[in-house]
C-alpha cells in the first residue's frame, strides 16, 4: 500500500517509518494516524520485518501533537470519529506484536508524547524535548503510559505541570533509553533495533505480551505467570532447536593439527 503522510524505508529486518509532515512539525492529522495504523498492521504480518523504528521528518520535530487546525475545522461528528481512530491507533502501537522504537529527533509535544510513550522505548539526541500539554487545556493523557517509563512521582510532576523536559533530563529519568548525537540518531536506533530483530520474532512478541498483560500485578503473580507461560502459551523452542548451531559445533570432531 502507498502512503502520503508517512514514508517507509527498510534496512534488513528493520522498518523505518517517518512521519512526513515537516511543514507542520509532523502534526498528527487523522490521515497520518490511520496510515500509521495500517502500516503497523501490515508489518505484523510481514516476516521480513522484525522491528519498527518511528521518527519524524525534518530536524525540528518528532511531532508537535494533534493537528489543531484540522480539529478546529472538523464537525463534531468528524472530531468524534477522529478521537476514536486516535484511541485505536495508540493502543495498537502499544500492543503491536512487532516492537516499535521511537527515534525522537526533535520536539515531542502533546499528542506526540502520547504516541511516544505508547512505544516500546525511545532514543533521542540533544534536540529531543517533551511536553505533556494536556493539563494546559484542561484535558489528560499519558496517565497509563508515562508512569511505566519514569515512575509515579516523576510522571505526576510532568503531567501536572506540562513543563518542557529537555534531552538530558529525559535520559536521566528513563524517558529516553539512549542519548546520542543528532547526526547518529537514526543509525544508532537502527543498530539497536537490528539487535532485537535478529532474535526469534515469536520470542520477542511473547516477552512483550507478558510484560504488558501483567504490569502492576504482585511480583509473585508475575513470577508464577512466567513459569506457567514457559510451559504452555509462551512455550519456546526445544534445547535442540534453540541451540542448534552451538550443539552442531560441539558435536564436530576436533581438528587434528
Amino acid at each position: 500500500m502507498s502512503f502520503e503522510m508517512i514514508k517507509i524505508d527498510q534496512v534488513d529486518r528493520v522498518a523505518i517509518v517517518t512521519l512526513n509532515r515537516p511543514e507542520v512539525l509532523n502534526a498528527l492529522s487523522l490521515q497520518l494516524v490511520r496510515e500509521l495504523d495500517e502500516f503497523v498492521t501490515e508489518a505484523e504480518e510481514d516476516d521480513g520485518i522484525g522491528v519498527i523504528v518511528l521518527t519524524g521528518a525534518g530536524d525540528r520535530a518528532f511531532s508537535a501533537g494533534a493537528d489543531i487546525h484540522e480539529n478546529r475545522e472538523n464537525s463534531e461528528e468528524q472530531r468524534a470519529a477522529g478521537a476514536a481512530a486516535r484511541t485505536e491507533y495508540t493502543w495498537h502501537m502499544a500492543v503491536s506484536s512487532k516492537p516499535v522504537i521511537g527515534a525522537i529527533n526533535g520536539l515531542c509535544y502533546g499528542g506526540g508524547t502520547v504516541m511516544a510513550t505508547s512505544l516500546d522505548f525511545l532514543m533521542g539526541s540533544e534536540k529531543s524535548s517533551f511536553r505533556f500539554l494536556a493539563v494546559n487545556y484542561g484535558q489528560l493523557n499519558a496517565t497509563w503510559s508515562l508512569p511505566t517509563m519514569v515512575g509515579w512521582p516523576k510522571a505526576k510532576e510532568l503531567l501536572y505541570s506540562g513543563r518542557e523536559v529537555f534531552a538530558d533530563e529525559a535520559y536521566h529519568i528513563g524517558l529516553l533509553n539512549h542519548l546520542v548525537p543528532s547526526g547518529e540518531l537514526i543509525d544508532r536506533t537502527v543498530e539497536v533495533a537490528a539487535g532485537i530483530a535478529k532474535n526469534r520474532a515469536e520470542g520477542v512478541a511473547n516477552i512483550k505480551s507478558l510484560l504488558i498483560e501483567h504490569t502492576g500485578e504482585a511480583l509473585e503473580t508475575q513470577f508464577q505467570t512466567e513459569i506457567e507461560g514457559r510451559k504452555g502459551r509462551f512455550k519456546g523452542l526445544s534445547v535442540e532447536d534453540g541451540f542448534k548451531d552451538f550443539l552442531d559445533r560441539k558435536g564436530r570432531k576436533p581438528r587434528v593439527s
